[in-house]
This record gives C-alpha cells, sequence and structure tokens, in this order.
C-alpha cells in the first residue's frame, strides 16, 4: 500500500471510535441535552471491553462495553433528567467518576503493572473485489467491524430523525420541550433514552479502541475523545452528514502522524498528540454554529 492509501486507512480507522461518540452525542443534543459524560463512557466501555475480551472472548467485551458506557449514561439522565441537576456539571461529575473507577478496577482486575491483560483484537473485514481498488480500497474496503457499524449508525440517525415520528418527538424535546409536552410527548423519557443511546454508542467506541486499535487497556486511554466528539457535533451543526465528515476531519488530523513519519520528517510526538485538540479549538473559534444548534440545548426537563 502507498503511504498516501495508508495514510487514508490510518485516518478512517481513527475516526471510527470519534464517529461512534459523536453519532450517539448528536441524538442525545438533539433531544436538548449536551452529555459532556460520553467521555466517561468511553472509558467505561474500554475498561469493560478488556475484562471482557480478555475473559471471554472479543463478543463478550463488545456487549459488556456497551452495557457499560450506557450504565454511565443512565447515571447521568438520573440525574438530570429526573433531577434536574445541570447538565455541564453532572456530565463532568460523570467522566470524573468514569476516569477514577476505571483506573481502581484496572488495578483490581489486572495489578499494579496489568501484566495478565492479554486481549484479543478483532481484525479488519475486507470487501471481496473492492477492497483490492488502488489507493481507496484497503482504507474503505478493509476495515473493522466497528468501522461498519459506525457508518450504519450515523445513517441510521440520519434516516430515524428525518424520516421517523420518533425522530420527530426527539427533536421536537429539543427545540420546542414545553409544546412537546403539550402534544403528549413523554420528553422525560426520550431524553433519558437518547442518553442512553448516546452512552452505549461512547462505549462502543471505548471498546473499538481496545479491542480493534492497541489490545490493551490504560488509564485514560479515552483521551479527550469525548470532548473531541462534543465539537464534531457542533462542527457538523447538529446535522448527520456534517458529523460524519467532521469526524473524518479530526480522523485524519489524528492520522497525520503516520504520514509525516513514513515521509520521514522528525517532529516531537507530543506535536502529533496535540494535533486534534488544536484543530478542534480552531475550528470551534472560526465556525459559527450556534444558529444551528437546537433552541432548548442544554435547558433543564423542567423548563
Amino acid at each position: 500500500m502507498s503511504v498516501d492509501g495508508e495514510f487514508l486507512a490510518a485516518a478512517v480507522r481513527t475516526a471510527t471510535p470519534l464517529l461512534l461518540a459523536a453519532t450517539g452525542e448528536l441524538v442525545v443534543e438533539r433531544a436538548g441535552v449536551i452529555y459532556v459524560g460520553i467521555e466517561g463512557s468511553i472509558l467505561a466501555g474500554a475498561l469493560a471491553a478488556a475484562a471482557g475480551g480478555w475473559a471471554s472472548g472479543t463478543g463478550t467485551g463488545v456487549v459488556l462495553a456497551l452495557i457499560a458506557g450506557a450504565l454511565m449514561a443512565a447515571l447521568f439522565a438520573l440525574f438530570v433528567v429526573r433531577w434536574g441537576t445541570e447538565q455541564i456539571v453532572t456530565g463532568t461529575a460523570i467522566t470524573l467518576v468514569a476516569t477514577g473507577a476505571t483506573a481502581a478496577l484496572y488495578h483490581v482486575l489486572f495489578g499494579p503493572e496489568g501484566a495478565g491483560l492479554r486481549i484479543p483484537v478483532i481484525h479488519p473485514v475486507a470487501i471481496p473485489g473492492l477492497s483490492a481498488i488502488p489507493f481507496v480500497g484497503s482504507a474503505l474496503f478493509a476495515q473493522s467491524v466497528f468501522t461498519w457499524g459506525a457508518v450504519a449508525a450515523i445513517v441510521a440517525v440520519w434516516w430515524g430523525l428525518g424520516r421517523t415520528h420518533l425522530g420527530l418527538a426527539l427533536r421536537a424535546c429539543g427545540e420546542r420541550p414545553a409544546a412537546a409536552r403539550a402534544a403528549g410527548i413523554a420528553t422525560g423519557r426520550l431524553r433519558g433514552g437518547a442518553a442512553i443511546f448516546a452512552g452505549a454508542l461512547g462505549g462502543a467506541a471505548g471498546a473499538s479502541l481496545v479491542l480493534v486499535q492497541s489490545g490493551t487497556f490504560a488509564e485514560g486511554m479515552s483521551a479527550g475523545r469525548g470532548f473531541i466528539a462534543i465539537a464534531i457535533v457542533a462542527l457538523g451543526r447538529w446535522r448527520a452528514g456534517g458529523v460524519l465528515i467532521a469526524a473524518l476531519a479530526f480522523g485524519a488530523a489524528s492520522a497525520l502522524q503516520y504520514l509525516f513519519q513514513a515521509r520521514g520528517w522528525t517532529l516531537p510526538y507530543q506535536a502529533f498528540l496535540a494535533l486534534p485538540y488544536l484543530a478542534a479549538l480552531v475550528a470551534l473559534a472560526t465556525t459559527r454554529a450556534r444558529g444551528s444548534a437546537p433552541a432548548a440545548l442544554g435547558q433543564a426537563e423542567s423548563a
């Protein structure tokens, strides 16, 4: 594979967890809730995937990751939807709890050094014929099931939000919650369900980090991807197509390190690590997307 082909493949692979998390965040934000705790769901999903994969195989790891991510979001929804707490503060607390809890559980399960942690990985699935296309074949048609799942999820969300009664009700919760309640829509249940859906996809994002990209677990391995996912939703103007494009752009920014290294350009590795976050700050500072946000985004359920 050429250098450019390797870069494109790495960009898609790196974008996969971002797209999974951003797709979930898109759904919950269209319902009017900012789930800052999606970073915690990613971490919880990563540890659950590591434990399940180590104990019983990758299938178990994926299932446990979905459950762990959803449970973190359910805790968030309990406070925000049921008790009306402030969304940003509650989401931040969820992330802090997940960061500490996953670190502690990691040491309990695998010891101080994690020496017993050997996790099987899920290998890419190549589509016969298409994967042999020069330059783009291996990048677009020889990816893991998580990549196919992420694409399927964003397409399903695009269709569901725009073409179903459930999607219409969910968008009403994010735009005019009082009118939605007057029309008989259970806004609390929809917002809570949207948060749990987002948490499950955050857990899937964590599983992809462990079961596809690294084959192990490390403390804090989410590395801010949840916050980047929130930025992706804003940069995508709360639209599925925009989220897909923004996720690929951030994946490409993260994958630049592979391109630079392949071309022999020597830069401190910290510069590569910081690049996606710098790109997020620049993009948010130069893009006026607030006008596209749901009108009731961040408002309490009682509003």
